[in-house]
């Protein structure tokens, strides 16, 4: 049986990226996987790479030596057949607990070896989920996030493994507006797209977590 590892990177447990990120689990089980979540920001005290380069020692080769809460994660992921990664876009950018693992999971493989500058031999298929404020149309060609989200990709197929992107854009971020006075939202149209196009992107997620226990994806 094949095991997915799905990791959601925001810091909030119940909402937008988490519900993603465990319908996405959902599907690979459905689709005859074992699948583990988890709350990045539920674990204890971890950082990103600290530049000791132990991994980059022979004995250590191609994996991130420095100990902390994100140790026994980067083992799962190591060991796992597919990995589901999840963040809400944060001021233009993956939140800090992404970051953090994203910097560990990629840096303990990569060389500076010009034949061979990947040293991964496990390589994965892999769902990254982004969450955002911001339109859909934003992270399209031609839109403010498409470089960012064009970037996680791109490093994660090259290290990881050939990387599926699901955006759910324009997201509800709170139950009830009344209590701000944030006069840049709609709270009527948020409500809405929340009731009509949010169940959508979660059927999505468990459509591509489905197709991670196969090796395939939709384009």
């Amino acid at each position: 049986m094949k095991h997915i590892i799905a990791v959601n990177a925001s810091p909030r447990r119940n909402w937008n990226t988490a519900a993603l990120v465990r319908a996405a689990a959902e599907g690979a089980q459905a689709a005859g996987a074992s699948a583990e979540v988890i709350d990045l920001y539920t674990l204890g005290k971890f950082s990103g790479c600290i530049s000791c380069f132990g991994c980059k020692t022979e004995k250590n080769r191609g994996r991130c030596v420095c100990t902390d809460a994100l140790s026994e994660v980067l083992d799962k992921i190591r060991s796992s057949d597919g990995l589901i990664i999840g963040t809400p876009n944060y001021l233009g950018e993956a939140t800090a607990g992404f970051r953090a693992l994203y910097e560990r999971l990629i840096f303990q493989y990569i060389t500076y070896n010009t034949e061979s500058p990947n040293c991964n031999e496990h390589h994965i298929p892999v769902l990254f989920i982004m969450t955002s404020n911001a339109s859909d149309e934003a992270y399209q060609p031609g839109g403010s996030y498409q470089d960012l989200v064009r970037k996680y990709q791109g490093t994660l197929s090259s290290f990881i493994g050939p990387t599926d992107v699901l955006i759910a854009g324009d997201t509800k971020q709170v139950e009830d507006y009344s209590r701000y006075s944030w006069t840049f939202f709609d709270p009527d149209s948020k409500y809405i797209r929340h009731d009509n196009v949010f169940p959508g992107k979660i059927a999505l997620a468990k459509e591509l977590g489905g197709k991670l226990t196969e090796g395939g994806y939709i384009d």
